[in-house]
């Protein structure tokens, strides 16, 4: 586990940083806990809401530039059900942005063969906000580009459970033998269902943990944690990241050949 800023090309520029990417060897799926805007909003003497609005242009940055590298898969962590313990008044602002990212930037999504999904538990969510949700989740269904995951009210423990939960039921209702219950179909029931696990987690701010984020799917993904709030997380950033990534060995398990 490594700090992605640490890492020495501090000349490069992003230009020269992509040139030496092994295409061969890109991340199929990367996971990003955006962590830091509330920070990030004190550091600057601002409001809380400004860190939060300068994380929706970061993210959009961020969108494109997996879009540009062939990234086959994101998934981003916005809001988690821990996250209702915050102020009134700061999830408000929270579930509008949301509101206004996904009516903003449906068009541009579509227009670029994004795929926009939404992972989490919607029903404690505005109706307005899911219904915004579900708009551009069928504007783009047949999109074959970038896939993106959404992670709001998202709880990773919530999904392990709930997928236990459709398991026995399946099983009750005599659709599925106990014998059969094994990684791969437990896999089937989770919200990333048909997608690969992801090989590379980031996550911004400094903190090294994973807060409760797709605790089966990171069984064996590569870990990078960045010291820069996530509003001066760079592209520049994620491709270091990358490279990062790129420079380790991935026995999951195994030994070197």
């Amino acid at each position: 586990m490594i700090h992605a800023n640490t890492l020495q090309a501090p000349e490069a520029t992003l230009d020269e940083l992509i040139a030496r990417l092994d295409r061969q060897r890109m991340p199929r799926h990367i996971a990003i806990i955006m962590d830091g805007n509330r920070r990030w909003a004190r550091s600057h003497s601002l409001p809380s809401v400004m860190g939060h609005r300068e994380g929706v242009k970061v993210f959009r940055s961020t969108v494109e530039t997996c879009r540009t590298l062939d990234i086959e898969f994101l998934t981003a962590y916005a809001f988690s059900r821990e996250n209702w313990n915050r102020s009134r008044e700061e999830v408000s602002i929270l579930m509008k942005l949301f509101e206004f990212y996904s009516k903003k930037e449906r068009q541009h999504l579509h227009k670029n063969g994004v795929r926009f999904r939404i992972i989490g538990t919607l029903d404690d969510l505005p109706a307005s906000l899911v219904k915004e949700f579900r708009k551009t989740e069928e504007h783009t269904k047949d999109n074959t580009g970038l896939v993106l995951n959404l992670a709001v009210n998202y709880s990773a423990r919530h999904e392990i459970s709930h997928a236990c939960r459709e398991i026995a039921i399946d099983v009750r209702k005599g659709g599925l033998e106990p014998e059969a219950v094994d990684e791969e179909t437990f896999s089937r029931y989770l919200s990333t269902a048909s997608q690969p696990d992801p090989d590379l987690l980031i996550r911004t701010s400094g903190e090294m943990r994973i807060s409760n984020f797709l605790l089966w799917q990171l069984a064996y993904t590569e870990l990078v944690f960045t010291q820069s709030y996530w509003p001066d997380f760079t592209p520049r950033e994620l491709v270091m990241s990358i490279l990062d990534y790129q420079g380790r060995d991935r026995r999951f398990g195994g030994t070197k050949a």
